[in-house]
């Protein structure tokens, strides 16, 4: 494994000499702007093996994106050999259909510290809820980003990661069609500040490819943020977001795409060739 092959994936060439929050800010944009959150490989017959090295290769040499286990971990391990004081938390997904948190850690994120100040870097949850960049650990301070606002708020040890929701434009249909969700504020997950260790996720790894309950084993999903959007393809549906095409709204394109489409879009927009069938 190799810093500067990981550095040509990304398409970073920039000097990367201290572990300053600029540096970070930098490399992590370049990373989710090129690395796709993606979950084709449980739509293509592959195993998912949540060791590094396996990781490096898919992510690095097969040109290919993962899920947050492997997408924060082998940012785990950029951030490492560049020096940053970096560690892996646990996070609990808001279940929006159950209207609560899932009772088991389901999510990896990781904190960084520089000078004094801790950051929470997360480049693995994709779609319209990836932070752009990296977010400061207070509680309660709006921290307004591209994709829109991200706060933290913490009680009695728990913090809880949420956005404020923006409208919808598509330009297709009319007002009428969007459904009007109550509330601005969507519930990301939450978290504590306990460091885990990769090995503390082998067993979500492996539940989340056999159990047919969550919504990775239901959807084949890839998803990419854009210098001012995003792109996502779920199944057979290509979204592509723009972000405040007007104010307080982002715009959204949405197309249907037939198999031979999927597989066009995924190397065309994605930059990914799959090795195996993919059954959306």
């Amino acid at each position: 494994m190799n810093i500067q092959e990981y550095f040509g994936r990304i398409s970073y060439n920039k000097p990367h000499k201290e572990a300053d929050l600029q540096t970070l800010t930098a490399i992590f944009q370049h990373h989710i702007q090129t690395i796709p959150f993606e979950n084709l490989s449980m739509h293509c017959g592959e195993a998912i093996e949540l060791d590094l090295q396996s990781t490096y290769n898919k992510i690095v040499r097969k040109n290919r994106g993962g899920w947050c286990l492997e997408i924060n971990h082998l940012l785990f391990w950029v951030l490492q050999e560049l020096g940053y004081d970096v560690c892996i938390l646990g996070g609990n997904s808001y279940d929006p259909a159950e209207k609560g948190y899932t009772a088991e850690m389901n999510h990896i994120l990781l904190k960084v510290v520089i000078k004094g100040d801790s950051y929470i870097v997360d480049a693995g949850f994709g779609g319209a809820y990836q932070a752009w960049q990296p977010l400061m650990l207070i509680s309660g301070k709006d921290q307004p980003q591209g994709p829109g606002i991200f706060r933290f708020t913490e009680d009695s040890g728990t913090w809880y990661f949420e956005k404020v929701k923006r409208k919808h434009y598509i330009p297709e249909k009319t007002d009428t069609d969007i459904p009007d969700t109550p509330g601005n504020i969507r519930k990301i997950y939450r978290f504590t500040l306990e460091p885990r260790h990769i090995d503390d996720f082998q067993e979500l790894n492996a539940y989340l490819q056999v159990s047919p309950d969550n919504i990775l084993r239901k959807k084949s999903i890839c998803s990419l943020q854009t210098t001012n959007g995003l792109l996502a393809l779920v199944g057979w549906t290509l979204t592509e977001m723009k972000y405040n095409y007007m104010e307080d709204m982002d715009l959204l394109n949405i197309t249907t795409l037939t198999d031979e489409e999927v597989e066009k879009t995924l190397k065309d927009k994605f930059n990914i060739v799959l090795e195996n069938k993919l059954v959306p």
